[in-house]
């Protein structure tokens, strides 16, 4: 099975600190995919990396086997890319059906909307009302109220639903249960998992280890800017993940070159 997408050789330096250091990456399809490492691994330079925040200074990106240069965050979404940023990247004061389309507003059919340029904004709300029932987040009653008035976990369903509605081809999410208590981490691995049956494949970025080994189906280590090791949570403790991101602990050589 080819990775649909894959890093290669990845270097992003930043003066004389090296962030990605000859970094190799895959995603097969369907998975969920958890990224771990610790503070100043450079996960965060990976990521952006593969959503076109950041452009490598050397190595390639392969999205379905072919190479891709992005250049910005608005070229990988295009390519079918979407990140959830750990701060939501949502605008508080408008309302839910606006952060859903924000960037990529629908306008009226006809010379409406190519000349007067007005939105469609009761189409807006019906699929952003769609999009919130497919993935169960119906519990918000009204589609148009602000975001600013919705429960952490509420927010961070909604940019989930947003990456689900426009992520045709890979979703990353960077700690989506930072931040968020018990009953609201539970429900947005919830809506993890409901993604993943749909067939798109994530990359989660997460410190949780029992979040990671509850919902990952493999674990990128990384460690000072490349990639350590890949593990099966099946085979092993979170212990031993910790020791491998940590530097605690050796992983054995056919980990190393997985």
């Amino acid at each position: 099975m080819e990775p649909i997408l894959r890093g290669r050789n990845l270097v992003k330096r930043y003066g004389k600190v090296t962030a990605l250091d000859h970094c190799d990456f895959e995603l097969m399809p369907g998975e969920i995919l958890a990224v771990i490492g610790d503070n100043g691994a450079g996960k965060s330079t990976l990521i952006k990396a593969l959503s076109g925040a950041v452009i490598p200074d050397e190595g390639t990106v392969e999205l379905d086997g072919k190479p891709v240069n992005f250049h910005s965050p608005i070229d990988a979404r295009e390519a079918g890319i979407e990140t959830v940023y750990q701060t939501l990247a949502m605008s508080p004061a408008l309302s839910i059906a606006d952060n859903m389309f924000m960037g990529r507003e629908l306008r009226k059919p006809g010379w409406r909307g190519q000349f007067l340029r007005q939105l469609d904004r009761s189409r807006m709300e019906e699929v952003a009302r769609e999009k919130l029932n497919e993935l169960g987040l119906m519990t918000i009653q009204n589609i148009n109220q602000a975001v600013e008035t919705l429960s952490g976990g509420q927010r961070q369903g909604v940019a989930v639903a947003r990456a689900a509605a426009f992520g045709s081809k890979v979703i990353i999410l960077d700690e989506p249960t930072a931040a968020l208590g018990v009953k609201e981490s539970r429900r947005v691995l919830e809506l993890i998992q409901d993604v993943r049956s749909r067939g798109i494949p994530i990359i989660l970025i997460s410190h949780n280890m029992p979040h990671v080994f509850e919902v990952a189906d493999r674990i990128h280590v990384h460690r000072l800017g490349k990639r350590l090791c890949v593990i099966d949570p099946k085979q092993h403790e979170m212990s031993d993940a910790v020791a491998y991101m940590t530097g605690a602990k050796e992983p054995d050589p056919e980990l190393s070159a997985a």
